[in-house]
């Protein structure tokens, strides 16, 4: 049933609504929580210039930092799921408000902590390390003893730490304009007219009606030009502070601050690019196809996501989403499935959109609670089935992170959160493709795999070179603005779709509108994620007990173990060009098979 107008919040039923008492019970459960926060920091002061005299004084010292920081994860995660739900509401805003600035000021306090900790003789400290109770602390800090050349003073670790806030209103006054202030207006169809919001967004570029696609485009875009000045200079003084803060820890960009935590060398990065730019030509033919395909004269950028296959409609609601996961994800066994079904059924998801909720999904867990998913899901866009089950993948990783590892390093990269996402998309795409007896529905799963694989793959990649050039011209001394980044982005658009697309005047805008640009150098782990995700896939569907326990070592990795690391564990070596390529021979046929339609 679609939407013609978005519902309040308090109109959502309350079994569509994630269930946060995993976190707290009530409201004031999380106000003593804050209260606790200026508590322990203070007891933490206590440690300072005393952390070398012995391994019991640092063992109670990480004790107490241990559980500051899970303070500070579950009262964080808690009000950025409240404002998540509705950043409308103020009292929402007033709690996420308050807990910035009360872990703020907190982090300024104890900045001497982890200098001081690095200060201690390695010898020293790797022998404290060998007793059973450091156990919990020996990865933390092996890491920390990594990083201990750019870490700076500990007054110059405090100046940053109260600079953290105000680092993070580019992000989200970009948020709140787009989310929020920006009135997108509506678009006329045969419903009547309906609401364009960002989450409406994808169900007007998949409608069948070309003029309904172009009107929607042209108004979206309408509105990122009349902000485009502003956009440009929040996304600027982003890149900026990325810079600014590569400088000050003494990294040579602010890229190879980004990959440096990880252990991810630049060359993964640099060759994903590369790996991509010259594997473009099924990219190309495929736009092509779409053309010819959907009978245009011209392909332009709002038809490249209107389904190839028409007439193919199918309705899923919610519930039935969750059964299809249950039922194409079983090859990971009853208890993956079971863990998962439960939760997205009980309390683990926000389902529907509602006025001031941010757009998108996203999965968010933490060490204490329940690995929560944001959704805007629409029974009648197939992909969101897609959507559910990739947040579920994030939740799944989450979880099985949480119940393998101690606190201080159960947290998961980025760059391996993208594989188990991606992962669960590619088996719920086979399970579909297998099950069903209709012609028009495999092509459109095999159309819309490949429109997967090119917005994870692709896309991310153009994504990645753009925010690269941004940064790197900033680097370089040169001025970034609204036209030097529209220019910049135009070429990628030209170079990525091909000599098929035509491109509107308003087309480069779509680089102001990607939120991810706000964490820098994040959107390059999609394009690995989907390259050693669709490796895994195959390797698990395959294979036996032992490819699934592999797989299943990884998922419970955790920060345990760098992710280069953990993903050869489970069968995969993203240092290499291999699983890029093999990804892109996964789309080129899915392409061929287009190609006989």
């Amino acid at each position: 049933m679609k939407i013609t107008k978005i519902p309040a919040r308090n109109e959502i039923e309350k079994k569509d609504k994630w269930d946060l008492s995993s976190l707290y019970l009530t409201e004031n459960d999380w106000e003593m929580d804050l209260t606790l926060i200026p508590d322990l920091t203070k007891e933490i002061l206590s440690y300072k210039g005393r952390l070398s005299e012995s391994p019991d004084t640092l063992r109670n010292a990480l004790d107490t930092y241990c559980r500051l920081l899970m303070i500070f994860e579950t009262t964080g995660n808690y009000a950025f799921l409240l404002t998540a739900g509705d950043a409308e509401d103020s009292t929402n805003q007033d709690k996420y408000g308050r807990y910035i600035m009360t872990a703020t000021a907190a982090e300024a306090e104890i900045s001497f902590f982890v200098p001081e900790i690095q200060a201690i003789d390695e010898k020293l400290l790797s022998e404290w390390c060998q007793r059973p109770d450091f156990n919990d602390y020996k990865i933390y800090l092996s890491k920390l003893s990594r990083l201990k050349p750019y870490i700076l003073s500990e007054k110059e670790e405090r100046i940053l730490s109260l600079e953290s806030e105000s680092g993070s209103a580019f992000q989200k006054s970009f948020s709140m304009l787009t989310n929020v202030d920006i009135n997108y207006g509506k678009v006329r169809t045969e419903a009547g007219l309906l609401p364009l919001t960002q989450t409406t967004w994808s169900s007007f570029m998949e409608s069948p009606d070309r003029n309904v696609r172009k009107a929607a485009y042209n108004k979206f875009y309408k509105a990122f030009d009349q902000h485009k000045n502003t956009i440009a200079t929040l996304y600027t003084a982003s890149v900026q502070h990325d810079v600014f803060e590569a400088k000050s820890r003494g990294y040579k960009s602010a890229r190879e601050m980004a990959l440096f935590p990880d252990k991810v060398p630049e060359s993964v990065y640099d060759n994903l690019v590369s790996t991509v730019r010259e594997n473009l030509a099924p990219l190309h033919k495929y736009y092509a196809l779409r053309k010819e395909l959907l009978g245009l004269k011209d392909l332009r950028h709002y038809d490249v996501y209107v389904p190839l296959v028409k007439d193919v409609k199918k309705v899923t609601p919610y519930n039935e989403a969750v059964e299809i996961l249950r039922k194409a994800l079983s090859p990971l066994g009853e208890d993956y499935t079971s863990i998962l079904c439960d939760g997205l059924q009980n309390g683990w998801v926000d389902r529907y959109e509602n006025k001031g909720k941010r757009s998108g999904a996203f999965s968010s867990g933490s060490y204490i609670g329940n690995p929560y998913i944001l959704m805007n899901y629409k029974e009648d866009v197939l992909r969101d089935v897609f959507t559910l089950a990739h947040e579920g993948g994030h939740s799944m990783h989450s979880w099985y992170s949480t119940h393998s590892n101690a606190f201080m390093h159960y947290d998961y990269t980025i760059f391996e959160a993208e594989v188990a996402s991606t992962f669960n998309e590619q088996l719920v795409f086979e399970y579909l493709l297998n099950n069903t007896e209709d012609e028009n529905l495999k092509k459109y799963l095999i159309c819309s795999r490949a429109s997967d694989i090119i917005a994870t793959l692709y896309r991310q990649t153009m994504f990645a070179e753009f925010e690269h050039k941004a940064h790197s011209l900033v680097e370089n001394g040169t001025p970034l603005s609204a036209d030097v980044l529209r220019k910049e982005y135009r070429n990628l658009l030209e170079t990525y779709f091909g000599p098929e697309m035509i491109f509107e005047k308003t087309s480069d805008l779509e680089g102001l509108r990607i939120p991810h640009f706000y964490n820098a150098y994040y959107v390059y782990k999609y394009a690995t994620g989907i390259s050693a995700s669709l490796a895994l896939s195959n390797r698990v569907l395959k294979g036996g007990e032992k490819e699934k326990q592999d797989y299943f070592t990884f998922l419970r990795s955790g920060g345990s173990r760098y992710p280069i690391e953990s993903l050869k564990i489970a069968g995969v070596d993203m240092t290499e060009s291999k699983p890029i390529k093999d990804a892109i021979d996964t789309f080129a046929n899915l392409v061929n098979q287009i190609e006989k339609f």
